[in-house]
């Protein structure tokens, strides 16, 4: 499992640390309305992500991780799953064509849009549940390193002003589609799957099995992708500009915990099946040492917002310190909302409940989005997200607590 979470701290440092480095440069090369042209973009295309992803980082790799040794249903599993993403993704393309034609503000941006929409072709073919369910994510964690770090010194050779912005999104997108590729060479070599022809019956089985997670999923998005897009419409690309480059960081920050719980994840699920009490144990100890962690790394932004910023954007960026300001705490509410909701909820079978709080929360979020960022710009959605995800947090421990889950104390009667 140590290996596990290294493994997974070297994906997300592609995934996170990598475009770090980019960052300052592109802020200044494309200014803040051309970067928030790209943020705008690249932020609607997570919704195309998120329905070609579905549900199955999860749903799927709780499969695999109960199913590791049987090597025949974990072709059936992959091979069923790889055909759901790439009909999603289909859709998904036809659905963004149109949208492209009929509103003009995406009209505006098409170029970058369709660049950008190879970020989900990339997400298609990089199959990172199989790796999460089978335990063995150092060879994804190469691929990834491999391909992503191409993103650095790409972007310095190619995007040189704001026209480039659909650049900077293209290159993102083969990156990924780079990684995917390399993914699915060395499962090839390694020899985990074996054709098996996708059935009407195994689709059917994956999206019934990853709906509710896609729910959580999709829930989730109306406060992260939907604050940057309503952000785009209503207050300008140089309002999501401010946003974006206050984001980023705390993306970077909040990444370096997140292999933790990718990692123990599917060892909870396996262990909920065999031995509750361990399980319960190993989630408690997450709970205290990665709330500990993610509240130094909270503090740490808030307080050193203004040198962070002027270090990586230089002077006169005072709007988008108070941006990071809000988002700082965002870490260390997150990293217990993960707790509470994936490692325990979800491992319990909780599906349903912990869909609704996500769906709840994430119409809240709508309701504040709209007038925060009217009348506030890019601090106002700060400040949606954050009340947001304070309420997804204190909703799960409530539900928690009334059920007598013997999380947050050592208790042999519990209820689900």
């Amino acid at each position: 499992m140590l290996r596990n979470i290294l493994s997974l701290l070297s994906l997300q440092g592609a995934n996170y640390l990598l475009p770090v480095l980019t960052l300052p440069y592109l802020v200044r090369t494309l200014g803040m309305e051309a970067y928030g042209r790209l943020g705008f973009s690249l932020a609607l295309i997570q919704y195309f992500v998120l329905l070609a992803d579905y549900g199955f980082n999860l749903s799927a790799t709780r499969a695999i991780a109960q199913h590791q040794q049987d090597r025949q249903r974990v072709s059936q599993l992959f091979w069923n799953v790889t055909a759901c993403k790439l009909l999603l993704g289909l859709i998904g393309s036809g659905i963004l064509s149109l949208l492209s034609q009929l509103i003009p503000t995406l009209n505006a941006v098409q170029d970058v849009l369709l660049a950008a929409y190879l970020l989900v072709l990339g997400s298609i073919l990089f199959p990172v549940w199989l790796f999460q369910g089978m335990e063995t994510m150092g060879r994804i964690a190469i691929c990834s390193l491999l391909a992503k770090a191409l993103v650095v010194p790409a972007t310095f050779l190619f995007v040189h002003r704001p026209e480039d912005a659909w650049l900077a999104a293209a290159i993102q997108g083969i990156t990924t589609v780079a990684a995917g590729l390399l993914a699915i060479g060395f499962i090839h070599r390694e020899r985990w799957i074996v054709w098996t022809r996708p059935t009407l019956n195994g689709l059917k089985e994956q999206l019934v099995e990853g709906w509710h997670v896609f729910l959580s999923t999709a829930a989730i998005s109306l406060y992260t992708a939907s604050t940057t897009v309503i952000l785009g419409f209503l207050a300008g690309n140089t309002a999501v500009g401010h946003f974006m480059a206050a984001d980023k960081i705390r993306q970077a920050a909040q990444g370096l915990i997140n292999p933790v719980s990718q990692a123990i994840y599917p060892r909870v699920n396996a262990l909920m099946q065999q031995d509750r009490h361990a399980a319960f144990q190993m989630i408690r100890r997450l709970l205290w040492g990665q709330g500990g962690a993610t509240l130094l790394l909270s503090l740490l932004l808030m307080g050193f917002a203004p040198l962070i910023i002027a270090l990586a954007y230089g002077a006169g960026n005072q709007d988008t310190v108070t941006v990071l300001r809000w988002l700082a705490p965002l870490p260390f509410v997150i990293g217990l909302s993960n707790i509470l909701g994936i490692q325990t909820m979800l491992t319990l079978g909780m599906e349903q409940l912990f869909s609704l709080i996500l769906l709840a929360s994430g119409l809240c979020s709508l309701i504040l989005i709209v007038p925060l960022s009217l009348y506030h710009g890019a601090t106002g959605a700060a400040t949606a997200v954050l009340i947001t995800e304070c309420l997804v947090t204190c909703t799960m421990s409530w539900v928690l607590y009334s059920r007598k889950i013997p999380l947050f104390k050592k208790d042999t009667c519990h209820a689900v």
